[in-house]
């Protein structure tokens, strides 16, 4: 990727850099809404530095040793998780069974990373590939900063967030929809990767982020949050408190991060700790109706 260039993102108050070629930008438009100046930021501090290079092949692994695989899920990426003195080394498959699309090598602080994908790739596995890279590092590299990247679906209404958790398949999307046809002002900040931020005073807020999953909404912006809510498919709609146990294990469970690592969770359980002792915590049995967002409305204001 000749002609590299160098953009910088702001994404939940923290900024990244990636360095590579003028069709990296273009292929995740994504990201764009997250773009501020190089030179305004020049100086200021980075979670991390991403530079993205082509090869011709990814070769053998060497002076490497696997550390795990993530294949939880046939329709999900795997990830591949290779270990040295220094260094983390990522393989990323867009689905369980597929050839590696990309690696991603990481300083062991996660703050210097190199992308690679094959020269032969298309531009949508490129976005894939610079998707998976940003998240992942985004993740592991702001998991000491009170930040949570998280797997949920948000929705704002009446200037206040509510966070949707669950299991892929749970129906995040569809309550989220439900919120949007009960309440005409309600809209939609993310459907997927949301951010959560402890601020200096100690309030949460949640953040739009550049990764959204299958629903394109890439909002710049941050909402105080009101509640968030596990969710749960069922024959009819009843909603209850949960308690900091419960709610703990639903937002740890919830949350990105290389969990696997002492020091990494160190920070996890920190924030998610104040989290769960400073927003209403909730769990939502419900049909995928416009009762479920009314019930949910009623008992989260």
């Amino acid at each position: 990727m000749a002609n590299n260039l160098t953009y910088t993102f702001r994404v939940a108050e923290q900024l990244f850099t990636i360095t590579g070629s003028e069709q990296t930008l273009l292929a995740a438009p994504n990201l764009a809404p997250f773009r501020v100046s190089t030179e305004d930021y020049a100086d200021a501090d980075k979670r991390f530095v991403m530079s993205v290079r082509s090869t011709k092949d990814f070769g053998a692994i060497l002076d490497f040793t696997h550390f795990f695989t993530d294949n939880a899920e046939a329709d999900m990426p795997r990830i591949e998780v290779y270990q040295s003195a220094g260094e983390w080394l990522f393989r990323v498959a867009q689905i369980a069974d597929a050839p590696v699309c990309c690696e991603i090598r990481m300083t062991k602080d996660f703050r210097q990373a190199t992308l690679t994908v094959l020269d032969t790739v298309t531009l949508p596995t490129l976005r894939f590939a610079i998707d998976n890279a940003t998240m992942l590092l985004f993740a592991f590299a702001t998991a000491h900063e009170r930040t949570l990247e998280m797997h949920a679906a948000v929705v704002v209404h009446e200037g206040k967030a509510r966070l949707f958790l669950g299991h892929s398949g749970t129906g995040k999307s569809t309550h989220a929809r439900q919120w949007l046809a009960q309440y005409h002002t309600a809209y939609l900040l993310n459907d997927d990767n949301p951010v959560l931020r402890i601020d200096a005073e100690g309030k949460v807020w949640v953040y739009g982020s550049p990764w959204s999953g299958k629903t394109p909404c890439y909002r710049n912006e941050r909402v105080p949050v009101a509640a968030i809510v596990h969710l749960e498919q069922a024959p009819e709609n009843e909603i209850i408190e949960l308690s900091p146990a419960q709610a703990y294990a639903y937002m740890l469970s919830s949350c990105s991060g290389l969990k696997v690592l002492h020091e990494a969770m160190d920070g996890l359980h920190e924030t998610i700790s104040a989290i769960v002792l400073g927003v209403p915590m909730r769990h939502l049995r419900c049909l995928p109706d416009k009762a479920a967002a009314q019930l949910c409305y009623e008992s989260t204001r």
